[in-house]
């Protein structure tokens, strides 16, 4: 099945999370991602256990469906390089700072000279209008910055944390994804190009405080924003007899039928705290409160029939180990089984969602270093010889050039 993106080609000088989920979305969806890496690599290539250097978890998880190209951008020759593979790319997208791409001399003004019609899409920390503009940027900060672990404080034991997972890169990344498949469109329909900037810190400020500016939205405010049914220390996972269970009950139609499962069908009529979601809204601590208590009275097995017979939404709560084995994930063939040709047997996650015509879904391993090299530059126009030269030179690298990484079959016999 051909994919949507199919026939577009990419340059990704991206690294680290943000922009590699992006252009693994996008190359999933059939687009020609082409990898562009320092000689060292990928940073994340060294996160987590492996079998051979350089292909970690991290990485691998973030950089199927692309070829790579090891190249040393900081010589006038890669840069050249460079170049002329960027005049056959549709889109240009890099995730480092602007300021840095100009020393590279790969600035949007710089790749539109070898491509006028190109798409150019950066994602930093900061929007280059603003006194932030040449702050570096990194999940964690853009967490802090954007009122995360304030709130995670106000809804917990005081303490700030961050969100255990790399959300503001991927929440950046997905908006990254959106503006250039509408950049592509507009390119499709005018035949022009234009130059797109995602800035971390304005695009979680945004998703954070869609939920939670509150009063803040009126002048005057109103409150001092939050949103309390999410920042309720209460809201969690709920502990049965046994474990531990999720469950929502959230309209007036849900209570009526948990209080009518229980045995306590007149509570909304009787307590003035349950008659309407916003009274619910100003309890939400104490109600949250309650309904703990009464969870701990019967078994997550129990708490889910009966839940699920009273049409309440509610699921079990996984771990890293029991979301492998989850009934729903294994009958939609979520994991999925590869076989890649240097690390050998790998579980990898399938594109989420269905489409009827051009269903995205990984079209190439995730590449060792520079494996990709010598045939993106033919593509490009090089000849043999001048690859050799740029090889002597140390301008591009290839696997060859280091230890060559176990095949699979090597690993299996470990």
């Amino acid at each position: 099945m051909t994919g949507s993106l199919d026939g577009i080609r990419i340059l990704d000088l991206t690294a680290v999370l943000l922009g590699p989920y992006a252009t693994q979305v996008l190359g999933d969806m059939g687009a020609d991602v082409i990898k562009v890496e320092a000689p060292d690599g990928d940073i994340t290539r060294q996160i987590g256990p492996m079998r051979n250097p350089g292909m970690g978890p991290v990485y691998i998880n973030a950089n199927r469906s692309k070829r790579s190209i090891a190249i040393n951008l900081k010589s006038p020759e890669g840069q050249k390089a460079l170049l002329k593979i960027a005049e056959g790319a549709d889109v240009f997208v890099h995730n480092m700072r602007p300021s840095a791409m100009a020393r590279l001399g790969l600035t949007y003004e710089d790749i539109v000279k070898v491509n006028p019609q190109i798409v150019y899409a950066g994602a930093f920390g900061y929007s280059q209008k603003g006194p932030y503009a040449n702050w570096p940027a990194y999940d964690d900060l853009i967490q802090g910055i954007s009122t995360l672990p304030t709130l995670i404080a106000r809804a917990g034991d005081g303490k700030p944390r961050y969100v255990p997972t790399a959300l503001a890169d991927r929440v950046t990344g997905l908006w990254l994804v959106n503006a250039i498949l509408a950049a592509l469109l507009s390119k499709g329909r005018t035949g022009k190009g234009q130059k797109i900037d995602i800035p971390m810190f304005e695009t979680m400020a945004a998703f954070v405080l869609n939920d939670h500016f509150g009063g803040l939205s009126f002048e005057p405010p109103l409150d001092k924003g939050g949103y309390p049914r999410q920042l309720s220390p209460n809201r969690r996972p709920y502990q049965t007899k046994d474990g531990y269970i999720c469950t929502l009950i959230y309209t007036d139609k849900h209570w009526r039928s948990f209080f009518a499962a229980i045995g306590k069908a007149d509570v909304l009529e009787k307590d003035p705290r349950f008659a309407s979601v916003g009274k619910r809204v100003q309890h939400i601590d104490e109600i949250y409160a309650e309904v703990s208590d009464i969870l701990l009275t019967r078994t997550t097995d129990e708490w889910m029939e009966l839940l699920k017979k009273a049409d309440i939404p509610v699921t079990p709560m996984h771990d890293m180990e029991s979301i492998r084995h989850d009934p729903h994930l294994l009958a939609t063939g979520f994991f999925e089984d590869e076989a890649h040709p240097t690390e050998g047997k790998l579980t990898r996650m399938r594109v989420a969602g269905d489409w009827t015509g051009t269903q995205p879904a990984s079209t190439r391993h995730a590449p060792n270093l520079g494996e990709h090299s010598v045939e993106i530059l033919r593509e490009a126009g090089y000849a043999d010889q001048d690859i050799k030269k740029l090889q002597a030179d140390h301008i591009i690298s290839t696997p060859a050039e280091s230890e060559p990484p176990k095949p699979a079959k090597a690993i299996a016999e470990v």
